[in-house]
């Protein structure tokens, strides 16, 4: 099948996913133990979409995504170390540790940043699209947002100057069923959300959202499409948040069985037992013990990490010196 992920490709990315997911757990359990500051918010369940996502584009490909990003962040290929150490506020974190979690950036690997503003990303990743166009590059931008996200008015903005300008960008709309604690149903007059991309003059599909590999395969050809001057193409990947909003969520929100069920397809499992066949269970496992202990490893060796110099130095003034 065309734009099938090779066996070396798939074990790369479910490798990641458990990586994020560790990274999600241990932060989870940090919390807990009052061991972080503010509000975090985990993607527990969402793997797929990131990582599936950006396994499919190049490094010289652009992404911006969400305040929910740390599956994209390690889709993308970010050193769990530095992940940890932004989120942690050390020196060593990509953006000096003056970022958080929410707002991790990395230039060389094409991470255009997370954002706190909701949708604020589908804008940055159409700008960065129009750039690619001018300059007449080889490249592609991708925003990853969610259903909330979506209804904003900067999302229809972008998607319509997208369309309309033929731009190569990928919107991967992340639906996970609520916005905040909203639920779907009671923010959007349509379900189907890819819906609304034959208003923009661009194709849109459905894919399940816990299938890694439906998610590689949706964004590739995305990708081949916009390479090609064809334009944008709208993913609606339908998966699920399992946890709260953030950690300081206190939920009743959610159908305790609606949540049971979704975590029955938790999409690395989903993953492994399709990936067993071409690599072997022996090293699905390995793959995913070893994924355990290089995140234990990041923690470790983040918290460790000095602080940064946040002491202030005053820019030196012409008038001052001439005075």
């Amino acid at each position: 099948m065309k734009n099938e992920p090779s066996p070396e490709a798939w074990a790369e990315m479910h490798r990641r996913m458990v990586l994020t997911r560790r990274l999600e757990e241990t932060l989870g359990e940090m919390f807990r133990s009052g061991k972080t500051r503010g509000p975090i918010h985990r993607c527990d369940g969402q793997e797929a979409v990131g990582v599936g996502a950006c396994g499919a584009l190049g490094q010289e490909d652009y992404v911006a995504t969400t305040h929910r990003g740390h599956h994209v962040y390690i889709g993308k290929g970010l050193d769990p170390r530095r992940v940890v150490a932004e989120i942690f506020g050390r020196a060593t974190g990509y953006c000096g540790g003056r970022g958080g979690h929410m707002l991790i950036g990395d230039a060389s690997t094409g991470v255009i940043g997370g954002n706190a503003i909701v949708g604020a990303g589908i804008p940055a990743a159409a700008g960065m699209a129009l750039s690619i166009k001018i300059r007449g590059e080889n490249r592609v931008a991708m925003t990853v947002f969610g259903d909330g996200a979506a209804q904003t008015g900067i999302c229809h903005e972008a998607m319509n100057m997208a369309g309309l300008w033929k731009l190569p960008v990928i919107f991967v709309l992340e639906n996970n069923r609520f916005g905040l604690t909203v639920p779907q149903d009671r923010q959007s007059a349509t379900g189907d959300l890819a819906a609304r991309a034959a208003g923009y003059g661009m194709p849109g599909e459905v894919v399940d959202g816990n299938d890694l590999v439906a998610v590689f395969r949706a964004v590739a050809s995305a990708a081949d499409r916009a390479r090609r001057g064809e334009g944008p193409t709208l993913i609606e990947a339908r998966t699920y948040r399992v946890e709260g909003f953030s950690t300081s969520d206190m939920g009743g929100y959610q159908d305790p069985d609606e949540v049971a069920e979704w975590r029955a397809r938790d999409p690395i499992r989903l993953s492994a037992s399709a990936l067993a066949p071409l690599i072997g269970a022996e090293e699905v496992a390995a793959i995913e013990a070893a994924a355990r202990e290089e995140m234990e490893r990041a923690f470790q060796q983040a918290l460790a990490d000095p602080m940064p110099d946040f002491a202030f130095h005053a820019p030196s003034s012409p008038y001052a010196e001439a005075h």
